[in-house]
């Protein structure tokens, strides 16, 4: 299968020219990946053993999570190419170039309504990466095409199961965050909203 027909399966259908274009343009080698729970995507310049711009993204982000992540890479790319290393990752000179190659497609209009919004205002207030940005992380994930239960979900006392499961309880909302107890060690951990969860029980 032909590059530009493999991005088809991955992006927007009005996004995939110009990336393609920028993949022959930066001579950048895509990696499509195993899901990261840690990340969604990562870029490394060219090395000794490789003389290529790489960019990895996970292969079941849903298409406008993916274009976003390339995107979030991308910038990373051509800030490098710039400045090199002597800059912050997600520095003043990374939030400007990934605004300014994201700005175009707003005013292209290519995404849903509600995502147009909340990318606009994700745009005023970048975060290092859009997990970080819980709205724009919930508005995404209505693309996913499944209804997982959620940490913001449950209710007080609410029993769930995470990662190789684990037993957890809801304790209680905080300011960002939710206080949960896990029953096997009795310590407490603090979870990200929009952390997917198997509810076992309610209390």
């Amino acid at each position: 299968m032909k590059e530009k027909e493999i991005l088809t399966q991955y992006l927007p259908e009005a996004t995939i020219d110009i990336v393609f274009a920028w993949i022959i343009r930066h001579k950048i080698h895509l990696k499509i990946t195993r899901s990261r729970t840690s990340k969604l995507g990562d870029y490394r310049p060219p090395g000794r053993s490789h003389p290529y711009h790489r960019i990895t993204i996970n292969h079941d982000l849903n298409p406008y999570a993916f274009f976003i992540t390339f995107v979030h890479e991308l910038a990373h790319l051509l800030t490098h190419k710039q400045y090199g290393k002597e800059i912050q990752a997600h520095g003043k000179e990374w939030k400007s170039t990934y605004r300014q190659l994201m700005k175009p497609f707003l005013e292209k209009n290519i995404f849903p309504p509600d995502l147009q919004g909340t990318i606009y205002q994700h745009l005023q207030n970048i975060k290092a990466s859009s997990h970080a940005d819980v709205e724009l992380t919930r508005v995404l994930m209505q693309f996913d095409g499944n209804s997982e239960t959620l940490i913001e979900d449950l209710q007080a006392g609410d029993l769930f199961l995470f990662r190789n499961n684990r037993k957890f309880q809801m304790v209680e909302k905080l300011r960002k965050r939710y206080k949960c107890v896990e029953l096997d060690s009795n310590r407490i951990f603090l979870f990200q909203p929009l952390t997917p969860v198997e509810v076992v029980n309610r209390e």
